[in-house]
C-alpha cells in the first residue's frame, strides 16, 4: 500500500453540522462517505471533523466526491 502525501490531502470540503436535542453537536463530510464526528461545543465539532477527514482520506479505500457535485438548496414549506 503507497502512503498519500499528507501535503496533497488539504482542500475545502462541505460538511453539515447539526445540534444535538442531548447536547453537543454532530458534523459529517459530505464529500467522505463514512466521515463524521461530534463535539461538545461547535469549535470541537469543527476541530473533531478536520482531524476525522484527514484520516478519511489517508484511508486509500475512501474517494473523496468532486465539489462539482454538491450544492446547497434551501426550501420552505
Amino acid at each position: 500500500m503507497v502512503k498519500k502525501n499528507i501535503a496533497t490531502l488539504h482542500g475545502t470540503f462541505p460538511i453539515i453540522l447539526q445540534k444535538e436535542k442531548e447536547g453537543g453537536y454532530s458534523v459529517t463530510n459530505l464529500a467522505l462517505e463514512g466521515c463524521y464526528s461530534e463535539g461538545e461545543t461547535v469549535e470541537d465539532a469543527l476541530k473533531n471533523i478536520r482531524e476525522a477527514t484527514l484520516l478519511c482520506l489517508e484511508d486509500n479505500d475512501i474517494a473523496p466526491t468532486k465539489k462539482e457535485d454538491f450544492s446547497l438548496h434551501l426550501i420552505t414549506v
